[in-house]
């Protein structure tokens, strides 16, 4: 015998409507929503961390090459550049570039002329200073290594029996500062030694790079001989 279900009377009151199913599913959007945030979030951090990274292996790079310029034009002219074999090179290039030595670039154009493939970029790294490339347009004095085509700091004065450790090129260098910008290479700075090897120290949260116990920079630091050390700023 089939049962027949009951029939509310035709003059009954409509249900209560069941909120339940509506409030699960703001629920859930809700957690999904959230969800894509953090994923996003995540995304985001792990790729600005991939590209600090990069930028720090490319200033890296970039240092060593400059390093092998510098062994090249010690070979031939005694030293690294400064103020005193700038008149040699203008000599023995036939250069038409005014070669300074105010500057980080002043004396890296030594460098540029007397390099064999010459290239502005192994000068290059990305700072808040340097955010584009160089264009790697140096046939005079206001675009051969014009300002923010240079990245590194330089220690002027040197050369490669100064000392192994004895810093020569230090990048993010804060312009007319003795303190390094965090920022660009994940806490870390770039530093080519005078025997032409490159390191990566950390940046310690006051901007200062130790060597030692001792700032990098500080004159009780065995290799700069009680004497502060000659940095000339990019510009």
């Amino acid at each position: 015998m089939n049962s027949v279900l009951t029939q509310p009377p035709p003059d009954a009151p409509e249900p209560p409507p069941d909120h339940y199913p509506r409030r699960f599913l703001w629920f859930k959007a809700i957690a999904i929503i959230g969800l894509v945030f953090v994923l996003l979030s995540l995304g985001l951090g792990l790729m600005n961390m991939v590209r600090s990274r990069a930028t720090t292996t490319s200033a890296v790079y970039n240092a060593t090459e400059v390093g092998k310029a510098l062994a090249n034009f010690e070979a031939s002219y005694g030293k690294f550049p400064d103020a005193s074999t700038a008149a040699a090179v203008s000599a023995k290039t036939s250069t038409p570039l005014t070669l300074g030595s105010s500057t980080a670039n002043q004396l890296f154009r030594q460098l540029l002329v007397t390099m064999p493939h010459p290239s502005e970029e192994i000068f290059w790294a990305e700072t808040s200073i340097t955010p584009k490339p160089p264009d790697e347009i140096f046939t005079s004095n206001s675009t051969a290594l014009r300002p923010g085509e240079s990245a590194f700091a330089y220690i002027a004065g040197l050369s490669s029996s100064s000392g192994p450790t004895t810093p020569v090129l230090v990048c993010p260098l804060l312009p007319g500062s003795l303190l390094f910008d965090p920022k660009p290479f994940h806490g870390q700075a770039v530093v080519l030694h005078a025997d032409h090897s490159v390191a990566v120290y950390p940046i310690d949260p006051t901007g200062h790079v130790l060597m030692g116990s001792l700032d990098i920079f500080d004159p009780r630091q065995a290799f700069w001989h009680g004497k502060a050390p000659d940095i000339k700023w990019p510009e």
